[in-house]
C-alpha cells in the first residue's frame, strides 16, 4: 500500500512505476535502441560512399556536403511529414529520417579523416603496389578510423535524441512513454523514461569510444610514448 501511494501522490521518483510498468519500460527501451541501431548503421552505409565522391571530385564536394547541411536544417515534425506519403505511419518513415540527419556528422567525418590521411603513407602503399581498392580499405580508412568513429559516436547520441521524436507516429521508443505521459502530467513516467535516454546516450557513447580504442590501438601507443617522453623531459629538468 505504502507503495502504492507514490502513484496516487504522482511523485517524481516511484519505485512501484518501475516494478509495474517494468515490461513497457523495456519493450520502450528495445524499440529505442533498435531504430537507433538501425538509423546509423544505414547513415553510414549512405554516408561512406557519398564521402568519397566528395573527396574524388572537388564539384561535388560542394553539392554534397550543402545537401547534407540542408537536410539537417529541417525540423523533425516537418522530415517527418514529408516522409510520410512514402512510408506512412511506419518504423522505415522514422528510420529514413534519422539516417537523413545523421549523414551531415558521418559525410563530414568520414571525409575530414580520409583527407588527413598522410600523404606520405599513401606514396609509400603506391610504390609497395597497391592498388585504389586495396590503399583505400588497408591504409586510408584505417588512419582515417579515429575521425570517422568519432562521427559515429556524435550521430549515435544524436540519433538516440531524436528517436524519442518518432512518438509522433508512434515509433519513437522512449518518447512514447514521455508524449503519452504528458498530457496527464504522469510525472514518474516522464521522469523514468527521459532518464533511460540519458543513459542510453552515455552508455552508447562508452561503448563505441571502446570499439574505437580497440580499432585503433596504435593511438594508445603514441599517447602512452608521449606521455613517456614527457616525464623523461621533466626528469631531466
Amino acid at each position: 500500500m505504502a507503495g502504492q501511494n507514490c502513484l496516487v501522490a504522482n511523485d517524481w521518483i516511484c519505485g512501484e512505476y518501475l516494478r509495474s510498468r517494468s515490461q513497457e519500460l523495456t519493450d520502450a527501451t528495445v524499440q529505442h535502441i533498435w531504430i537507433t541501431a538501425v538509423s546509423v548503421a544505414i547513415g553510414l552505409l549512405v554516408a561512406f560512399p557519398l564521402a568519397l565522391l566528395a573527396r574524388r571530385s572537388r564539384r561535388l564536394a560542394g553539392p554534397v556536403l550543402g545537401l547534407t547541411t540542408v537536410l539537417y536544417t529541417v525540423p523533425s515534425l516537418a522530415m517527418f511529414s514529408l516522409l510520410l506519403p512514402l512510408f506512412g505511419l511506419s518504423a522505415a518513415l522514422v528510420v529514413t529520417g534519422l539516417v537523413l540527419y545523421s549523414l551531415t556528422i558521418l559525410v563530414r567525418n568520414i571525409l575530414a579523416g580520409l583527407e588527413a590521411v598522410p600523404q606520405e603513407a599513401k606514396e609509400a602503399a603506391r610504390g609497395m603496389g597497391y592498388g585504389p581498392g586495396r590503399l583505400l580499405w588497408e591504409v586510408e580508412l584505417p588512419l582515417a578510423m579515429p575521425a570517422v568513429m568519432a562521427g559515429v559516436r556524435i550521430a549515435t547520441v544524436s540519433t538516440i535524441a531524436l528517436t524519442t521524436v518518432g512518438s509522433i507516429v508512434g515509433r519513437g521508443g522512449l518518447g512514447n512513454l514521455i508524449e503519452d505521459a504528458l498530457p496527464s502530467f504522469f510525472k514518474a513516467q516522464v521522469l523514468t523514461a527521459s532518464v533511460l535516454c540519458v543513459l542510453l546516450a552515455t552508455a552508447a557513447d562508452v561503448l563505441l569510444l571502446g570499439v574505437q580504442r580497440l580499432l585503433t590501438p596504435w593511438t594508445r601507443i603514441r599517447t602512452a610514448h608521449g606521455a613517456v617522453v614527457t616525464a623523461a623531459t621533466g626528469e631531466g629538468a
